[in-house]
């Protein structure tokens, strides 16, 4: 599998990077090692997890569940913690069941970190993310209506600078090696670059934004700073949270799927998005590819990735999902994405 940069860290990912937030609610603690056997196995050298998960529901009780199985992992597996880059996430401001809804600060980084240390039995965290900005974020279909938050520019900016002198002494301290941002504004990304430039700490890694055929707000200001700045996009529901392997067309809602647990896909399903949908399926099929092989092919060759994140809720769609692994999409294929895109711009 191919190995890219994570920005500027000298850390080597794979494109392909194992999503973990169904583990410990739609995936049992034995079918997420397997997980993990058989994504490392495959290649893979790349997990990403975070404080908040399992999702699909969230509840009180499940917080902080998925980095328990991983760390159950990485007891029983010591001698392969090496083996991988571990990524988690600070959930930040207006999650109740962290920290009460406490924002990320400086008095909030040491206790979110230690406490995925714990859970996830490692002694250091590689790439350590925010999941979403203190004031507010366009990602998750909020990008319709534009609402100031209020917040001061100068403030925010403070507030960052704090923030990354907590992260350097967590850096110090040999329990995070890397940064990265998460549900972030491409006026965010330049204003964390400008803060460690101008007042020390880690410098932004990676961004890990939603991202698929269906889902292409990244691609403008974002796409151009990551490029010129060296941000790796981690890009989340590649697969458009399953729209795209097919399965929900015709309006069918499988068993366990995440439909029949989250009815509204979290503001996605539309009369639009199936429509979408239609035309990607008909260019996979006209050039004899599975549509989830190349819609993870097509993340993958965007010039800003550094790492695709997908889920599987079983080990049988992790074997599936590996096997597009080599695969590169023709000119043909890019240019029938490219039509199918401007026909269908911005279904959610």
């Amino acid at each position: 599998m191919e190995m890219k940069p994570l920005g500027r860290t000298g850390i080597m990912v794979s494109e392909l990077c194992l999503g973990t937030m169904t583990f410990g609610t739609q995936t049992s603690e034995a079918e997420a090692h397997r997980q993990m056997d058989v994504a490392l196995a495959g290649g893979i050298n790349f997990v990403d997890a975070a404080e908040m998960y399992p999702v699909n529901p969230i509840s009180a009780e499940t917080v902080g569940r998925t980095e328990e199985i991983l760390g159950n992992w990485n007891a029983a597996n010591r001698s392969r913690r090496g083996d991988y880059v571990l990524a988690t996430k600070h959930s930040g401001e207006g999650f109740v069941h962290a920290r009460g809804g406490a924002p990320i600060s400086k008095e909030t980084i040491p206790e979110a970190i230690e406490g995925s240390l714990r859970r996830l039995q490692t002694d250091c965290i590689d790439l350590y993310q925010f999941h979403w900005p203190n004031r507010g974020s366009y990602m998750f279909r909020q990008n319709w209506d534009f609402v100031p938050t209020g917040h001061n520019r100068d403030e925010v900016v403070a507030e960052m600078q704090e923030s990354l002198m907590a992260l350097q002494a967590q850096v110090d301290k040999g329990n995070i090696r890397a940064f990265g941002l998460s549900n972030e504004s491409a006026w965010g990304t330049a204003q964390w670059l400008r803060a460690s430039d101008e007042a020390g700490g880690p410098r932004v890694a990676s961004i890990q934004n939603e991202y698929s055929l269906l889902c292409r707000l990244f691609d403008t200001d974002l796409a151009e700073l990551c490029v010129l700045e060296d941000v790796g996009l981690l890009a989340f529901s590649p697969l458009a949270a399953g729209f795209l392997t097919g399965k929900y067309q015709g309006h069918v809602v499988p068993d366990g799927s995440r439909m029949s647990l989250v009815p509204d896909m979290g503001g996605r399903k539309s009369d639009r998005v199936f429509d979408a949908v239609t035309a990607y399926l008909e260019i996979a099929e006209r050039h004899g590819l599975d549509p989830v092989h190349m819609s993870l092919a097509w993340c993958c060759s965007r010039p800003f990735m550094a790492s695709t994140i997908f889920g599987a809720t079983t080990v049988a769609q992790l074997e599936h999902i590996l096997a597009s692994k080599d695969l590169r999409l023709s000119q043909d294929v890019m240019a029938d994405i490219s039509a199918a895109h401007r026909a269908f711009p911005m279904p959610y």
